[in-house]
């Protein structure tokens, strides 16, 4: 299953691992495990992002090991090969982009539907739940036991991608993979408070600021939420304590698509995409220069706010029965 990766772990010994911008739960246990499978073939390694760890998912860096992209990291990248992980598309990676045309070679470790003309290669399974499920399965052919620590950070992707279990392409695997952790030492009660119960005040008030902007499109089946960048300043929220709110919408019955259009402070529009399984999101999401899952993506976008929500309701047209 993993021939390709253990010829690629072969063929160097110095690697950098990274994940897309901003990273979440899932690709920062990714690269945790990486690092513990790495560390145990004797390999160098060092984590690099594009952009610091969002708030809500520092508590999985628990020994605050992983780095921001920096000139100082260019000589070591030189000798190195990367691994991207939880994204195949080299515009997901940030400014990381940039570095990967020194690494002496780049593979990816994904999950996500595959996007058409993608250029990095590597392994990618889109039946898994997660990049985190397909590591556990990774740590277990080359018969290593993570240490508690990363153990729970790998759950805490597991269970962030797979939506506590709840999302469709959650499988047995998935719990097996998740079981494992916990054999390992993983905490799910931590991980649940870090990841439910420690929002701060701020992430609330920008709920409040999102909800005040729903609207319903055909027929209710389609929900959308809009935040400008001053809804961010009222709030006093970073903009990715917006990640999350998509999925409110979908409680609503008769909802099949959410979708929200949130604004950076530079202007910059990006968009997040969620079913319930009727509609294939991805394919929308790759039409607009993005993708990720069948019931979950997202993209960036070069329009303006009420550009990209009209551009994409077009889009849709036809799609939502």
């Amino acid at each position: 299953m993993f021939d390709n990766l253990f010829s690629f772990f072969d063929r160097h010994q110095s690697f950098v691992l990274t994940t897309h911008e901003p990273p979440d739960a899932d690709g920062l246990g990714a690269q945790l495990a990486f690092a513990a499978i790495l560390r145990d073939r004797g390999k160098e390694y060092k984590i690099i992002n594009a952009s610091a760890i969002p708030v809500i998912f520092k508590f999985v860096d628990h020994d605050s090991v992983i780095e921001i992209l920096d000139e100082k990291h260019h000589a070591f990248m030189e000798k190195s090969a990367i691994i991207v992980l939880d994204t195949s598309d080299e515009y997901h990676i940030g400014a990381m982009r940039e570095v990967l045309k020194k690494a002496r070679e780049v593979f990816i470790f994904d999950h996500h539907e595959p996007k058409p003309l993608a250029k990095l290669t590597g392994f990618a399974d889109p039946t898994a739940a997660s990049t985190t499920e397909l590591a556990v399965e990774l740590a277990q052919a080359v018969g290593l036991t993570l240490d508690p620590h990363t153990a729970t950070a790998v759950y805490a992707g597991i269970v962030y991608d797979s939506g506590f279990f709840g999302y469709k392409k959650t499988t047995v695997r998935t719990f097996n993979a998740a079981l494992k952790t916990i054999e390992w030492g993983a905490d799910p009660h931590y991980v649940y408070m870090q990841l439910m119960e420690s929002a701060t005040g701020s992430a609330l008030l920008l709920q409040k600021q999102a909800l005040s902007t729903l609207e319903f499109h055909a027929g209710r089946k389609i929900a959308v939420l809009a935040l400008h960048k001053e809804d961010f300043t009222i709030a006093g929220a970073d903009f990715e304590e917006a990640d999350g709110l998509v999925n409110i919408p979908l409680k609503v019955k008769d909802v099949e698509v959410s979708i929200l259009i949130k604004e950076k402070s530079t202007g910059e529009v990006r968009c997040s995409l969620r079913s319930k399984g009727k509609v294939n999101v991805s394919k929308i999401a790759q039409g607009f220069g993005g993708g990720g899952h069948v019931t979950a993506s997202g993209f960036r976008s070069a329009m303006n706010v009420e550009e990209t929500l009209k551009k994409l309701l077009e889009c849709m047209e036809g799609r939502v029965e």
